[in-house]
């Protein structure tokens, strides 16, 4: 089934890439290039796979070439340069994770795959693996699948294996006593639940107990679970395919089923694109800020205890 990744405005496109809106506008115009198409307010709006060509482009220039050089050029030179430019930089430990997870992607090595990312986070450590290896690597391939090295099915492969190592490290630094509790999940029509993971793997390293109840779980029965659990904080994820539009009222009504003392916290891509916080919920734009999260519940819970 093909997934449709929906339009994103231009405000959107400036978080997705960092490329700020003048440039975007001043690129349109100079270059032919981005080409928005219009919403029914007048509104640019970004297809998805210009969105992934302006991340390429934007590495590029990371990379010291210059906008007048890349902007116009097709998808294929863009790739051809950039992987180029991995060569003339001697590939730096960052840039050889990448090219070994994607290469081993390309000639369908589960095995090997999930070997190579259960060494990279046995040498750097749960916690580093997530936010270094992990994180950008998650980047990576989405740009690769976006500008159509990988295939979606190579793409589901990197994300089974990955579950695979997460799982594994979390199982081994579970503590059942360990608190807060957390339950973690995504809502109906949100298949992607490798964010959900990741942050499972940081709470438990930092001592909380996780209970994953994967992906498109009703409201009503994240409610019911949450009392099962004895769970004080919801973890939900939101990927940029879900519609931004439901984002709030989705928290709003699970927020209505929960007790008020139930900590409701919603990260991912799909949340970055809000533009306010929903009410008594928080928002995780980054995987450190939902650590901070973690670090302010206990305090808040260390000053009721002493007091």
């Amino acid at each position: 089934m093909t997934i449709v990744q929906p339009a994103l405005s231009i405000a959107a496109v400036e978080r997705e890439t960092g490329l700020s809106k003048d440039v975007l506008r001043k690129w349109e115009s100079r270059y032919g290039f981005p080409a928005p198409l219009r919403d029914d307010k007048g509104e640019r709006v970004y297809p998805a796979e210009q969105v992934g060509r302006l991340r390429l482009i934007k590495r590029l220039m990371d990379a010291g070439l210059r906008p007048a050089r890349i902007v116009g050029e097709d998808e294929e030179r863009l790739a051809a340069l950039a992987r180029e430019r991995h060569v003339r930089a001697g590939q730096p430990e960052a840039g050889r994770v990448e090219a070994s997870a994607l290469e081993m992607l390309r000639v369908h090595d589960p095995d090997g795959l999930r070997q190579h990312l259960r060494r990279l986070m046995l040498r750097q450590g749960l916690a580093r693996f997530v936010l270094d290896t992990i994180a950008p690597l998650n980047h990576a391939v989405g740009e690769a699948w976006a500008r159509g090295e990988l295939d979606i099915h190579e793409e589901h492969l990197y994300t089974d294996s990955v579950q695979w190592v997460l799982r594994d490290a979390i199982a081994s630094v579970s503590d059942r006593q360990g608190r807060p509790r957390v339950l973690l999940t995504t809502l109906p029509e949100e298949p992607h639940g490798l964010g959900i993971l990741m942050v499972a793997a940081l709470f438990a390293l930092e001592g909380a107990y996780c209970i994953s109840l994967g992906t498109q779980t009703p409201a009503e029965d994240i409610a019911r679970a949450v009392r099962s659990h004895g769970a004080e904080v919801v973890v939900l994820s939101f990927s940029i395919a879900y519609p931004q539009r439901r984002v709030l009222p989705a928290l709003e009504e699970l927020r209505q089923r929960l007790g008020g003392d139930v900590r409701v916290w919603a990260g991912g891509a799909g949340t970055a694109r809000l533009s306010r916080a929903p009410s008594q919920a928080r928002l995780l734009p980054t995987l450190e800020e939902a650590l901070r999260a973690l670090a302010e519940w206990r305090a808040e819970r260390d000053s009721v205890l002493s007091s």
